[in-house]
């Protein structure tokens, strides 16, 4: 059966909890497998054709799937365990694969075949890679990780498994939830391509301040249903299991203190939001021909209806040219959003990509605008597709002239309108300028998310932020200064406590704002003793996550010699704290006798598709290898 329930303890813990059942005859449940039923290891022999057949479709089975994820202070512990037998009478191969979230950090991984567990170690990526080559020179192949859309990256893992015998696969991940438009997603997703026994999701939500709202989202699954009605087909051994299962909430907010290391959660409500001037910079070359610029139409349509009236706006277009829809910014009255939107409707593609003097174009109008509001955020949201291939084509001098043009007086954000586009120098640009870049998928959806970027900026009510915490109390503080706040988003801010405090003071300083708050250091200690569901010293690897995150960020857009320490901070906690991150890898070894090496690394949006590597093990004779590759 189905079951699915919500239970809140005190507003601060939800757990939440989804499975499946199906049942051996009329009392063994599948999460254990029978020991009646178990298949008896036989001689090897060639089956016939007619069992051949029959094998194929049965013989691998995953008789229990579960995933278990602890979400404590925003910072989510997720474990899947998947269990698996091999029905056949000779060796089958069994596959893991499972898909992350692109923002989290595989922190261990395992397989335990009959009894024997072989561990993932995590090292540093060159050392890793040397083991890998060496495996390869061998004839051996590798695990693998890439990207698989916007918002996830793939884990796979192959292994051969003897008759009889069975395989457990566990996998590790952590990452901190990121507040977007008022609300944190954790998203979990549901795909064993497989029939599955025994499927479990359990979620566990603990947010000491307390839980604003709570709401669920199942995208494969709404009613109570048995094995056989898990399959797609009665002809077909595929499973209906094939979305999301998707958790959205919201928090209030504070201090929490665990273990001497501080997260510090900062999110006003109900603040002005300041008026934007806005230029719009749009590639119009040949590549955008087509759909791309329809979406793009369609998605600027729709952001010109969401100005605000007290904001200024403009168009610069581009393809080998660069034109101006207006000598300068306009207000956002009805009539001049009505004659911009016209002005949208005429757009088309061809010719070169000029990024440089489109770029430089946007921040004149900007230098020279006149009558803006006094307390207004300037920005410049550049979309483009393609690599600049009119005027200067210099990556590296683009993004000096840009860097020393907007000289810190606006924010650049930059979208990569799919793979074509090279997404490395978008982001150095974007995070050279006070801005964050972002790729947009070409799927049918590109001017949603044209439109749900805009949206994540469009609200700007903080500039300038600095949050301070006394010098002589607090050691590896991550980022405290942020150029903007926009609502629904969140600052946060982490570090350790280093001297004995009472209280732990924070002033919060921001354009014509100050605020001050304190927190009572042995209060919020005692929050998390000797709680069942939290995991461990999470605040200490939260504290690691983010200033990782932003040690890595950091070097995007430093100099060549301030990159290279950044990076060596950055690999020194990753290998600590032991994340697969950019700068490791996790390596598993085999015993001698079977030479098998499979490497995981962490794919970046900056690649198209991440380092795909494939793992291939076996777990008996040599025999057994050679039937599993001549199948």
């Amino acid at each position: 059966g189905l079951f699915s329930w919500v239970e809140c303890l005190k507003r601060h813990l939800i757990f939440l909890r989804f499975y499946i059942i199906s049942y051996w005859g009329d009392t063994t449940a599948a999460s254990e497998y029978p020991e009646e039923r178990k298949p008896q290891k036989k001689a090897q022999q060639k089956p016939s054709v007619e069992q051949q057949h029959a094998g194929v479709a049965h013989a691998i089975e995953i008789y229990s799937l579960h995933v278990d994820c602890k979400v404590t202070s925003r910072f989510a512990h997720t474990i899947i365990t998947s269990k698996i037998v091999n029905r056949a009478n000779e060796s089958r191969e069994a596959t893991f694969e499972v898909e992350l979230p692109k923002t989290a950090f595989i922190t261990n991984f395992s397989m335990s075949i009959d009894g024997k567990v072989y561990p993932g170690i995590i090292k540093e990526k060159a050392s890793a890679q040397k083991e890998y080559d060496t495996a390869v020179s061998r004839g051996q192949s590798a695990g693998l990780v890439k990207i698989t859309g916007r918002k996830l990256e793939q884990f796979h893992v192959s292994v051969s498994i003897a008759a009889a015998s069975k395989v457990t696969f566990e996998l590790t991940y952590e990452e901190l939830l990121k507040r977007q438009l008022g609300k944190f997603e954790l998203l979990i997703k549901v795909r064993p391509k497989q029939l599955v026994k025994h499927f479990q999701i359990d979620v566990h939500i603990f947010e000491p301040q307390g839980i604003r709202f709570l709401e669920t989202d199942s995208t494969f699954m709404t009613n109570d249903f048995k094995l056989n009605q898990q399959k797609i087909s009665p002809e077909l051994d595929e499973t209906l299991l094939n979305g999301d299962f998707v958790v959205r909430y919201d928090v209030k907010r504070g201090v929490t203190i665990v273990n001497g290391y501080f997260v510090h959660y900062f999110a006003p409500r109900e603040m002005p939001v300041f008026p934007k001037n806005v230029i719009f910079v749009i590639d119009r070359s040949g590549s955008m021909a087509g759909r791309k610029i329809e979406q793009t139409r369609d998605a600027l349509l729709k952001i010109l209806q969401d100005l605000r009236p007290e904001d200024h706006f403009s168009f610069i277009t581009f393809n080998s040219k660069v034109a101006e829809w207006k000598s300068s910014l306009l207000q956002a009255t009805a009539e001049n959003v009505e004659s911009a939107a016209g002005f949208v409707q005429t757009l088309s593609a061809s010719g070169g990509t000029d990024i440089n003097r489109a770029l430089l174009t946007a921040v004149s109008v900007l230098d020279k605008a006149e009558r803006l509001p006094e307390r207004s955020v300037s920005m410049i949201i550049l979309l483009t597709d393609g690599q600049p291939t009119s005027g200067e084509s210099n990556v590296e001098v683009i993004q000096e002239n840009i860097q020393k043009a907007v000289n810190g007086k606006y924010a650049l954000f930059c979208l990569g309108f799919g793979f074509d586009v090279s997404y490395k120098f978008l982001e150095k640009m974007a995070l050279s300028n006070g801005g964050i870049a972002r790729r947009i998928y070409e799927n049918a959806d590109a001017a949603l998310q044209l439109q749900g970027f805009y949206q994540e900026v469009a609200t700007p009510i903080l500039m300038k932020i600095e949050m301070q915490y006394p010098e002589n109390a607090v050691e590896g503080l991550t980022k405290n200064n942020f150029k903007l706040f926009f609502e629904g988003s969140e600052i946060i801010v982490s570090g350790k406590i280093i001297n004995e405090l009472d209280f732990l003071p924070v002033e919060i300083k921001a354009h014509d704002l100050t605020l001050k708050e304190e927190a009572n250091v042995k209060e919020k200690e005692q929050v998390f003793q000797n709680q069942s569901y939290i995991f461990g010293n999470f605040i200490e690897r939260l504290w690691a996550y983010l200033t990782i995150q932003q040690l890595l960020e950091k070097s995007i857009s430093a100099q060549e010699e301030d990159q290279k320490t950044l990076e060596v901070q950055a690999l020194e906690l990753s290998l600590r704290y032991s994340f697969v991150t950019p700068l490791t890898s996790m390596v598993v070894t085999k015993p001698a006798d079977q030479q098998q090496t499979e490497l995981a690394n962490k794919p970046t949006e900056a690649g198209k598709w991440g380092i795909e590597l494939n793992l291939t093990v076996v777990t008996q004779h040599s025999c057994l290898w050679e039937k599993a590759c001549h199948r």
